[in-house]
């Protein structure tokens, strides 16, 4: 990044001299290695998890080390949308903890990368004179296939007649993650993010960072809600636990499952926050409004739904959540960076909270899918009444983040 940033000044300039560091690593090799290592960091982990939970079911009496490798690495193909088949039954819940950990994996692999290859490419006033770059292109795609070859070789691997991981979903999840969380590191370690942020309107950086602060606000009020539906009806978990006559090597394995689920379960809390809620199987509602349940597995974080009927009248004001909560979020992204017009103000939290419903709707539409036979098929979120709802609330409640602020920021100017 300093190689891009820093100038030649004077003589050395004129004299054409490049003031970046060598010698230059391959950018394919750099690259393509990059990726390897992104996808292989948290398939190590997984499959080192399956062990450990192979042992832990009977103390390893049943099977081989080799069927707790195959389970981890299942789990790692789940988390990239691969879907896999139990008993004839087809399973597209996407574990989206094991996606957080790919996509920490890859944003951490992209910023490497970007360093290694900073050299390559014009430096920055060749940059500014339009000479054209093709570093971070290049180096996400070779990014990218490297990601794509560790998965496939990983399906192949793992495939079984009676599991049949797909290998569609795994280059396609592949391709998001390094194009969506690769590429942007690649452009921050390289330096070249820098120069293409400082050419950017103001008002375009600045609605992106208040969209990060809505969802991760919003994110964590659903977590919030989750953690304590589920702490107040602890029992019923504990009851779950109890009827499955589960040993600590059991609950030990239903802990580490529900702990992969948790992002799932933030984004179905914050589907049913938002308004309309989500399915809990075919033919079932959860929402502030109406609650229609039918028969549910026994899994103990299911505990944390809330009782069938009708729900209380106090869940009606749950309505106004999502626009206070974009208000404060967005009042509180323009106190890092003040501005005294009130249209700027305004398309700041109105952009910002738009942009926040389309992400948060997009994890809701990954959060679901089919989680067993029968009627369990149909568990997800109403991803597209979420992003109709979300579009509304935290658009309006941005806005009046945004315009509240800037009074305040005004009023601020005034007396000083």
């Amino acid at each position: 990044m300093t190689s891009l940033i820093s100038r030649p000044t004077g003589p050395a300039r004129a004299r054409g001299t490049d003031s970046r560091p060598g010698p230059r690593l391959p950018l394919a090799v750099v690259a393509f290695l990059g990726g390897v290592l992104a996808a292989l960091g948290p398939l190590l982990v997984c499959l080192g998890v399956g062990v450990v939970g192979w042992f832990l079911a009977d103390a390893g009496s049943h099977g081989q080390p080799s069927d707790g490798l195959r389970v981890g690495a299942t789990a790692w193909l789940m988390g990239h949308g691969s879907g896999v088949s139990v008993e004839g039954v087809r399973l597209t819940v996407v574990p989206l903890g094991v996606t957080l950990l790919a996509a920490w994996s890859t944003w951490r692999a992209g910023l490497r990368v970007g360093q290694l290859v900073s050299g390559h490419g014009p430096d920055a006033d060749g940059i500014e004179d339009g000479e054209r770059d093709w570093t971070v292109p290049v180096a996400v795609a070779l990014l990218l296939t490297g990601y794509a070859v560790a998965g496939i070789v990983t399906a192949s691997l793992a495939s079984t007649r009676a599991s049949a991981p797909g290998t569609g979903g795994v280059v396609t999840w592949a391709a998001l993650l390094c194009l969506l969380v690769g590429g942007p590191a690649v452009a921050i370690g390289s330096g070249r993010a820098a120069i293409w942020v400082a050419g950017a309107p103001v008002s375009l950086v600045e609605s992106v960072r208040t969209a990060r602060r809505v969802l991760r606000t919003w994110l964590l009020v659903a977590l919030v809600a989750f953690l304590v539906s589920f702490a107040l009806d602890l029992g019923t978990a504990a009851n779950v636990m109890s009827q499955l006559h589960s040993g600590a090597g059991d609950v030990a394995i239903v802990v580490l499952v529900s702990l992969v689920l948790l992002p799932n379960a933030v984004a179905f809390s914050g589907a049913y926050l938002a308004g309309p809620g989500f399915t809990a199987g075919a033919g079932t509602l959860v929402s502030p409004s109406v609650v229609v349940l039918g028969p549910l597995p026994m899994f103990p974080m299911l505990a944390a739904l809330p009782d069938a009927g009708e729900p209380p009248a106090w869940t009606a004001a749950l309505v106004v959540l999502p626009v206070v909560v974009a208000a404060v979020a967005a009042a509180r992204a323009q106190q890092v960076a003040p501005t005294l017009r009130w249209e700027e103000g305004a398309l700041r939290g109105c952009v910002g909270g738009a942009l926040a419903a389309v992400a948060f709707a997009v994890l809701a539409a990954l959060a679901g899918g089919a989680a067993g036979p029968g009627r369990m098929r149909d568990v997800s979120p109403l991803a597209g009444d979420v992003l109709v709802q979300c579009l509304t609330t935290f658009g309006l409640g941005g806005l009046l983040g945004g315009l509240a602020m800037t009074a305040w920021q005004r009023r601020a100017a005034a007396r000083a």
